[in-house]
């Protein structure tokens, strides 16, 4: 039986973990929060999880609020205007479902499985001292804690990674009470409303502690007007901010949340790193050698809402790795080729979150608003999210848009 260290409980962590404990491997995961800690803590992300990506939870037994999540049957976009109207609004719907579930609930859920399982769950910090031990110990040592020290380990692969600094400020609340959007009062959707120039409000109907909520999720650009939350602390003024940006910005949204609440004085969360993509190896003083998972070595913008999307596809595609390569030692050219395998599928959305950040192109602003009048493109668009691959055949080349749309438009006539 191969021994495996998994350093870090997040989705890819925590899922990875559970899959080779499935499989027969001897799994050891640390974490530095027990379960407890995790569920009563504060929220750490804004999920939200597509057909494909909750499909690789099916597949391994551990779907286990399913039956609870809000069913996520749409995508839509509205674009604000100056004087607060909307000139492009639109709906797209999903070929599957999507579902958000907060991680607290998750991760504290999966690590008492993997428990419960059998699996050795340590609650402790690690720092790059303890690897240099661990990676004796064990057969292969993963970290999958996408933040402090360790991360260092991995050096920024400069040809993959065009942004040095962060490129959104990140707001986040759940709440309860927010009222459905009138033009389907029935139908759950997530709701992208662009503001140019400023900065974006997401909000995702979710499951937390408490039941089922929503979560309203600004970015901002930095220096921009909705650049407000640097030192903001307290979860009240939190709320109270990203309501007052609603007001000011996004009328039809504030119809919406005039009288929501926080879910829980955990709810709020604010921050902003640089997106990047780093090597995948890292190397110990020993010279031992560790492998990152997910977003330690690729970390997007959240702005397209593929953060644990991504972990659950690099769990997936790692586990399959792992267990077709047997016996064979764990060696440098194998941990790369593991990722590589991974970035086949992760470049896509990379690319296609790096171009949502920057201004967009006139060909791109074309198609957001030809989504308003052909159901068809609106509905591609939204199940995009699922498979980013297919944003290579539309949306980066304006020959591509063109001929798309054009296609589009006869189809519906």
């Amino acid at each position: 039986m191969r021994k495996i260290l998994i350093v870090g409980a997040g989705q890819a962590g925590l899922q990875l973990a559970l899959g080779l404990q499935s499989t027969g491997y001897e799994v050891t995961l640390m974490s530095n929060r027990t379960p407890d800690e995790i569920r009563n803590g504060r929220v750490m992300s804004t999920q939200c999880m597509f057909h494909t990506a909750l499909q690789h939870e099916r597949d391994l037994g551990i779907n286990s609020w399913e039956d609870q999540a809000p069913r996520i049957e749409g995508l839509g976009v509205s674009v604000a205007a100056p004087d607060g109207s909307r000139p492009i609004d639109w709906l797209g719907h999903l070929d599957a479902y999507a579902q958000s579930v907060d991680q607290r609930v998750k991760m504290a859920g999966w690590m008492e499985t993997f428990a419960a399982r059998g699996g050795r769950l340590v609650i402790h910090g690690v720092a790059v001292s303890d690897l240099d031990y661990f990676a004796r110990t064990y057969d292969l040592v993963l970290v999958a804690a996408g933040k402090g020290e360790l991360v260092s380990m991995f050096g920024r692969d400069d040809s993959r990674s065009p942004y040095d600094s962060p490129q959104r400020a990140l707001a986040v609340s759940y709440v309860h009470g927010l009222a459905p959007r009138p033009e389907h009062p029935d139908l759950h959707a997530v709701r992208l409303n662009l503001v140019p120039g400023a900065g974006e409000l997401i909000t995702i109907p979710a499951l937390t502690t408490s039941g089922p909520c929503d979560i309203l999720f600004w970015e901002g650009l930095p220096g921009g007007p909705m650049d407000v939350f640097d030192g903001v602390k307290d979860p009240a003024e939190i709320l109270r901010t990203t309501l007052d940006l609603i007001r000011r910005h996004l009328p039809w949204e504030y119809e919406r949340v005039r009288d929501v609440e926080l879910t829980d004085a955990g709810g709020t969360l604010t921050g902003r790193f640089a997106p990047v993509v780093r090597n995948p190896v890292g190397e110990l003083p020993s010279g031992g050698l560790v492998l990152g998972v997910a977003d330690v070595v690729v970390a997007n913008d959240p702005i397209t809402g593929q953060g644990s999307n991504s972990a659950a596809k690099c769990a997936a595609s790692y586990l399959d790795s792992i267990t077709e390569h047997g016996d064979k030692p764990f060696d440098r050219e194998w941990m790369q080729s593991t990722f590589d395998r991974y970035w086949d599928d992760a470049q896509h959305v990379t690319k296609w979150t790096n171009a949502l950040l920057g201004p967009p192109p006139e060909h791109v602003l074309g198609l957001i608003g030809a989504a308003g009048q052909l159901p068809a493109v609106a509905d591609r668009f939204a199940n995009g999210f699922d498979d980013p691959a297919d944003f290579e055949q539309y949306f980066f080349d304006p020959d591509r848009t063109a001929a798309y749309l054009a296609e589009a438009a006869s189809a519906q006539s």
